[in-house]
């Protein structure tokens, strides 16, 4: 008797562990509406802040990160900044392309971070539609120093 009380018992507490593992995998995987509602809310987090962070990496492979003034975003995600076609980023980026950036919302209630590759634009026109006037006074030499930086979201 006391052995059929174990097995029963065992029996039970092994459907009750399987419910509950399954219902723990199906909380946890996102739904439809719930992807939705992640990039609008990522979306709003990008479009509420001014500047961002930029982070390449160094030839030993360490983390280099930057305030950076980004244009705003496409809608899928892809992030372009203006730079000098000089600075420490373009090297880095040129060494290795992987690079993440990092919004942070204005509240401290949330942040994006968006992990890329990152190209270097130097298209013509493709500068002259991402030009800050304001920028001017960084670029006398514009044609030859200021060029793009991509960022294309895995």
């Amino acid at each position: 008797m006391r052995n059929i009380k174990y097995k029963l018992g065992f029996t039970i507490l092994s459907f009750f562990l399987l419910f509950l593992i399954n219902t723990s995998i199906f909380s946890q995987q996102t739904k439809p509406n719930e992807k939705d509602s992640i990039i609008v809310a990522a979306k709003e987090i990008i479009n509420s802040t001014k500047y961002c962070a930029l982070i390449t990496l160094n030839k030993k492979g360490l983390p280099h990160i930057r305030t950076m003034d980004p244009f705003p975003h496409e809608n899928n995600f892809v992030i372009w900044f203006g730079t000098n076609i000089n600075s420490r980023k373009v090297t880095e980026i040129k060494n290795n392309p992987n690079t993440a950036i990092y919004y942070a919302e204005p509240s401290g209630n949330g942040y994006v971070t968006i992990i890329g590759i990152a190209e270097i634009i130097v298209d013509k026109n493709e500068k002259e539609k991402r030009w800050k006037k304001e920028w001017e006074k960084y670029y006398p030499n514009k044609k030859e120093k200021y060029i793009l930086i991509k960022v294309t979201p895995l």
